[in-house]
């Protein structure tokens, strides 16, 4: 969420060009004030006034480092100063929450994950604010200064305002999350769909690290996909994410959370997928899914020993995905597809059939040289919210926070 107003003009530029230099620092470091001017186009004297700042708040140091090709006397570079600052980073998830207190590197210096029912008197939004409240108090001797709260999870989310319209597996109706994080810590929170964080965290971490133009599907308990067009994560500052999991698919089918019929959630969701293979096993007595429980460990094990019911199942869910997928294709002309899935353990099976819907149903120039790939990181954890912190100091928002204490 967006705590204050949108900053002047002036201010703008000034938060852009703090947050650009902090980026360079971050990728290049050690790197000299002369490097830094050159890469990010700013005239010297704004370089000095940058880093500046920067230092005297304890964001970046000088440090010492030989530079390639030289034998001189050392030169003086900058980096990150990181690991006396802190955020929190939470993930909700179905029936868990996940709570992590990282440095502004992104380091992990404790991480909890706890039960977070569906069904409960108190109200989500009461247990939430009630757990981050114990995990601070549980670990108060590992805090330093406490920057920022970064939340993922799945729904309908207003990034901007903080408010959660719905989510799927919680009874939730307008949560304003972000506004009753704020009120209580006076930490700027950052809020964002659970898809959408991942996506941002493989582009600066992971899998589509240096790529321009990524989608990424996601098919886990919820079905989404995240979009990078021209290096930046589509809609990541706005009410949107690219909403793949609630595009009707079945006009007659299963009723969906959002409430429409036939979404592609319904569908294609790790829960829904182990609906339909329970409810095929009755008529299929030799399938191997009847040796083990039934999950999607299982599932996948049994397709790659050629199970046909396990395969089928599989199949149709990289149909049903790979059909939408291939538009999406013709829209933002991607250079790979990344796959985030449990499904990934039969990518062998699930990533073909998604390629060829896109071969056969988009424009040849288009999906000639796509790739599908799986994703570096899996759909748990707070690296996703880590990025949203990271994010947050490239473009300059939470770093004109922190040079302001």
């Amino acid at each position: 969420m967006i705590a204050d107003g949108q900053p002047g003009h002036i201010d703008q530029i000034k938060q852009t060009n703090a947050g650009a230099v902090y980026r360079l620092i971050d990728q290049l470091g050690p790197v000299s004030r002369i490097e830094l001017s050159k890469r990010a186009q700013l005239a010297p004297a704004s370089i000095t006034k940058i880093v500046r700042e920067l230092l005297e708040a304890h964001l970046v140091k000088e440090t010492e480092y030989q530079e390639i090709g030289s034998r001189g006397r050392p030169a003086i570079g900058l980096v990150l100063d990181t690991e006396a600052w802190h955020f929190l980073s939470v993930r909700i998830s179905r029936g868990t929450i996940t709570l992590a207190l990282r440095d502004l590197s992104s380091k992990m210096v404790v991480e909890e994950l706890l039960p977070l029912v569906a069904e409960h008197d108190e109200s989500l939004l009461q247990r939430i604010v009630d757990e981050i409240d114990h995990f601070f108090i549980r670990h108060q001797s590992k805090l330093e200064r406490l920057t920022a709260i970064a939340i993922t999870l799945p729904g309908m989310i207003d990034t901007a305002s903080g408010i959660v319209h719905r989510m799927p597996f919680y009874d939730v109706q307008e949560m304003a999350l972000g506004p009753a994080l704020e009120a209580l810590t006076g930490l700027p929170v950052y809020l964002q769909h659970d898809i959408c964080a991942w996506t941002m965290a493989e582009a600066l971490y992971g899998a589509s690290r240096g790529s321009m133009n990524v989608i990424q599907v996601v098919i886990d308990h919820n079905v989404g996909a995240g979009v990078i067009t021209n290096g930046r994560v589509l809609h990541a500052g706005s009410r949107s994410v690219v909403e793949i999991g609630h595009t009707q698919v079945d006009p007659y089918g299963k009723r969906c959370y959002c409430g429409n019929h036939g979404c592609l959630e319904t569908v294609a969701s790790i829960e829904n997928m182990l609906e339909i293979a329970q409810q095929r096993l009755r008529g299929s007595m030799t399938s191997r899914l009847h040796d083990a429980p039934l999950c999607v460990e299982s599932l996948c094990d049994a397709a790659l020993a050629g199970d046909r019911l396990a395969k089928d199942i599989i199949l149709g869910v990289g149909h049903s995905v790979g059909r939408i997928v291939a538009i999406m294709v013709n829209l933002f002309n991607p250079e790979k597809i990344l796959v985030g899935s449990p499904l990934n353990r039969a990518a062998e099976i699930l990533h073909p059939v998604i390629a060829s819907c896109i071969r056969q149903q988009s424009l040849p120039a288009y999906s000639e040289h796509v790739k599908v790939e799986s994703t570096q990181f899996f759909n748990q954890g707070t690296m996703p919210g880590a990025a949203l912190v990271k994010d947050a100091l490239y473009n300059g928002s939470l770093l004109v926070k922190l040079l302001q204490g």
